[in-house]
């Protein structure tokens, strides 16, 4: 039966400690803090995970870690992110064997395919792996755009059972996405920081996968608008969206993310690896500015520092 992914699935951030080696304890203590908040599923190694910047054995000890706290409580994710067929299966496989429950799956980018050939690319993926294939449609960062008709065409593919939509404008595209699925249970899910959650929700979507910062925010919000009290679900969200767009600076947002996690005494280091870039005076007072503006409330005691 395939996996039915579904509502708040965040993206972790993969903390490193303050020379820049991965700090596994802080990881553990994140992905306790997105169980105690509720979520419905974990992925690692997107782009909010700094993906680009881990070797094959970070990975391995990545999800080892998560796939060992999640306990099979709520799914986890496998970002795949190789730049040919090959790398892309290897990446696959690596995460099947490391516990993983589906994968989050971008194009090749580096050599921008042909449209027509994205159905051979994601069917030979499928093929090689017993987890469900997630598409990422994600053309701001790959250069490779799909179309609602060609995403209605990769959801034919057996294994291929959910895309996330991250091509702007994201609540149009995906009620387009929605329209062209065949496959009632095809999942489409949005991205983008879930800035248009609430739009992408009502065109259709079914979850969305934003940075880990705010899960215990967002999580009442989609309950609530799930459950048809759409007006609190507004005003709830208008409340924590600076916390979102915030987050959402190319360049810095990793190190954004990350000076949240650490205010909010998650980890302990908001390290970035290069290309990410770190932030500057203005851009950390600007963070404190808006976390001192929402007067979080305490994290449960066993995901303090």
């Amino acid at each position: 039966m395939a996996l039915k992914l579904h509502g708040l699935m965040p993206i972790l951030a993969t903390p490193f400690d303050s020379t820049g080696a991965l700090d596994r304890a802080g990881l553990r203590r994140l992905v306790e803090f997105e169980l105690a908040s509720g979520v419905d599923g974990v992925a690692v190694f997107g782009m909010a995970s700094e993906g680009f910047a881990l070797t094959t054995e970070e990975r391995r000890m990545i999800l080892d870690d998560v796939v060992e706290v999640v306990d099979g409580h709520v799914p986890v994710i496998a970002g795949v992110n190789g730049t040919s067929t090959a790398t892309s299966i290897e990446q696959a496989l690596l995460a099947q064997d490391g516990g993983a429950d589906a994968l989050m799956v971008l194009p090749p980018f580096m050599v921008k395919p042909p449209a027509a050939s994205l159905i051979d690319f994601y069917g030979d993926v499928a093929d090689a792996t017993s987890l469900s294939v997630m598409v990422q449609d994600a053309p701001g960062v790959t250069g490779v755009a799909m179309t609602p008709a060609l995403i209605a065409e990769l959801a034919l593919l057996d294994g291929v059972d959910s895309v996330k939509v991250e091509s702007p404008p994201t609540a149009p595209k995906v009620g387009a996405v929605v329209d062209a699925i065949t496959d009632p249970a095809f999942a489409v899910l949005g991205g983008q920081n879930a800035q248009f959650c609430l739009e992408e929700y009502a065109r259709g979507a079914v979850g969305t996968m934003p940075a880990c910062e705010f899960p215990d925010l967002l999580g009442p919000v989609l309950a609530d608008f799930v459950a048809g009290r759409v007006d609190d679900a507004r005003a709830a969200f208008r409340r924590m969206l600076p916390l979102v767009l915030i987050g959402l600076q190319g360049g810095i947002a990793w190190a954004v993310h990350k000076e949240i996690l650490v205010a909010r005494g998650i980890i302990e280091h908001a390290t970035v690896r290069y290309p990410a870039a770190g932030l500057d005076a203005g851009s950390r007072a600007a963070v404190h500015v808006v976390l001192d503006e929402l007067a979080l409330p305490p994290l449960p005691v066993a995901v303090r520092v």
